[in-house]
């Protein structure tokens, strides 16, 4: 089958798999606040020499970028960055209490946002020392964060690396001027670079570039001159990945129409394109959408297979406990994940009335931690090998069926491997695994479509 057919037969709603079970079908209803607390003491007990992760939501921004799917408090009044950090730490602080009042291990922090540096370089210090305070980070922590270009100061590259932060990731999309209005999002390549220089004479050993493609108003042109600028900076890794329009969640996506985004075979020519002057760039693919120098750490991990996916995307290192903190923020304790809620004043007040800012989550079941390692081994290493004789194998090797028919996986007995043609497919391929998914028919308004 060519690939025009096989966009027209697979470009259909799918999910992006940070997770599994995705969120649209966590079981809410049988969910609670004591579960969620006993699944985190648990594993930490269980895996606690081997670190936590700690992800960090900084939702605040000073403008809305109207392509974004994050949760996101569009203000220009700086006063809001010392009281949310206040709840910040107490929220850690109530985790802290929860898993024992020795020094945790940290492996891994990150920010995200929002725009984590819409926050003061001084208040990003408070926050960090406090999380760090009394506790121990692991001989190859890996500290990182989210930077938009124009708002970058050299004060706050310098003050999280010496805080511990060694890894970057820029917020660049496209560097198409008209790209950039349709989608409120402003940067040059002149403010890019003025980051990168400053980054690099700091000493920061890793940068990603994050780019979209499937905006609206992008074309090959625009693409190839986006790629060629970053290109030229030499990033250490690129995510490459596609817009997810999903209006009917992020009303700002209505700034445009459905008739200003490429799709079909026109999107998947801008990602063809991009992907090959990527590679040829000796940039190597690793995982889904994303490429890496073979000397970054994300490629090392792909090669040696330990490469992870999580609420943050992929990772070069599994934790066995994240914790989030923050407005929505998202953890994950392995047979148990829990998120927060999702308004800045429902989680002040959750932190004020002193409970976890948790209120909703899903308690996984012995099929749902089967099927999470399946989606997870074929997300990050090509590959799934199904558990002997049982009972799942039957309907997922019949679902496989047609995406062997059309070359897009090997099927050999219980081995399941991607093939070159099944990597443009991989959220389709996934979903073969995906029972909850293939019980019910509701998938449009759910998920954004797969190509």
């Amino acid at each position: 089958m060519d690939y025009n057919k096989l966009i027209e037969k697979y470009n259909v709603a799918a999910p992006r798999y940070t997770s599994y079970p995705t969120v649209p079908f966590w079981e809410n209803d049988v969910f609670n606040g004591e579960d969620w607390k006993s699944n985190v003491v648990a594993r930490y007990n269980k895996s606690k020499e081997h670190g936590i992760s700690i992800y960090i939501h900084l939702p605040y921004c000073e403008s809305l970028c109207t392509y974004c799917g994050c949760n996101t408090r569009i203000t220009k009044n700086h006063k809001v960055e010392e009281p949310y950090i206040d709840s910040l730490l107490k929220e850690w602080k109530m985790y802290h209490h929860l898993l024992g009042e020795g020094r945790i291990l940290i492996q891994e922090i990150h920010l995200g946002g929002g725009t984590p540096t819409f926050f003061q370089p001084e208040n990003l210090e408070r926050l960090i020392n406090g999380i760090l305070e009394g506790n121990q980070i692991t001989a190859d922590a890996s500290f990182s964060f989210e930077a938009h270009p124009a708002n970058t100061t050299r004060e706050h590259l310098k003050t999280l690396y010496d805080l511990g932060f060694k890894r970057l990731s820029l917020g660049i999309q496209d560097f198409d001027e008209r790209v950039q209005f349709a989608i409120n999002r402003h940067q040059t390549v002149e403010d890019v670079s003025r980051v990168m220089y400053e980054a690099r004479t700091i000493g920061y050993e890793s940068i990603n570039f994050d780019l979209i493609y499937g905006l609206p108003l992008q074309t090959l042109e625009s693409i190839q001159m986006t790629i060629n600028h970053s290109l030229k900076m030499s990033p250490d890794r690129i995510s490459f990945y596609s817009y997810a329009h999903v209006p009917w969640i992020k009303p700002g996506q209505r700034r445009f129409t459905e008739l200003d985004l490429p799709v079909g075979k026109e999107k998947l020519d801008l990602y063809n394109l991009g992907k090959s002057m990527i590679q040829d760039a000796d940039y190597e693919d690793v995982g889904m959408d994303h490429f890496a120098k073979n000397e970054d750490a994300l490629f090392i991990a792909n090669a040696n297979g330990t490469l992870h996916r999580n609420f943050m995307g992929y990772a070069d290192r599994y934790t066995p406990l994240m914790i989030g903190l923050g407005v929505s923020s998202i953890s994950d304790a392995w047979t148990a994940f829990g998120q927060n809620v999702k308004t800045v004043e429902e989680y002040h007040q959750c932190i004020l009335d002193g409970r976890l800012p948790v209120f909703k989550g899903h308690l996984l079941n012995t099929e749902d931690v089967i099927i999470r390692q399946y989606v997870l081994d074929m997300m990050c290493r090509g590959v799934v090998n199904l558990v002997p004789f049982h009972e799942l194998n039957e309907r997922i090797l019949e679902r496989l069926e047609p995406l062997e028919n059309d070359s897009l996986v090997r099927v050999n007995d219980l081995n399941i491997s991607i093939t070159a043609v099944g990597k443009s497919f991989l959220r389709n391929v996934c979903m073969a695994f995906d029972e909850r998914l293939q019980r019910t028919k509701a998938r449009e308004n759910l998920f954004s479509q797969a190509i």
